[in-house]
């Protein structure tokens, strides 16, 4: 079954550029570590949830050590801080 992560993070402001920069760079990076998708949702007006797609268990959790480092360096470079991540299988799917 297909392996998930999903993480909850909070920012201290949203611009256009601010979504360029998730969407031409880090997509592209988590993409690149093996992810099939990845999604970057808006929740709410300065919070967004980050649900990454993966074959199977053993693909995301080789994939985990990097997103670490992608998260941080994320944090870094935008203002904004992961409040949650949850990781799993799934067990139901249509």
């Amino acid at each position: 079954m297909s392996y998930y992560s999903v993480s909850h993070w909070d920012t201290t402001d949203w611009t256009d550029e601010m979504e360029a920069i998730a969407r031409d760079k880090y997509v592209p990076m988590i993409k690149g570590l093996g992810a099939e998708s990845v999604d970057m949702v808006r929740t709410g007006d300065v919070s967004f949830l980050v649900v990454s797609k993966y074959s199977d268990a053993a693909a995301g959790e080789a994939a985990q050590a990097r997103i670490d480092e992608i998260r941080s360096q994320a944090t870094q470079e935008l203002p904004m801080k992961m409040s949650s991540v949850h990781r799993g299988s799934t067990f139901a799917s249509s």
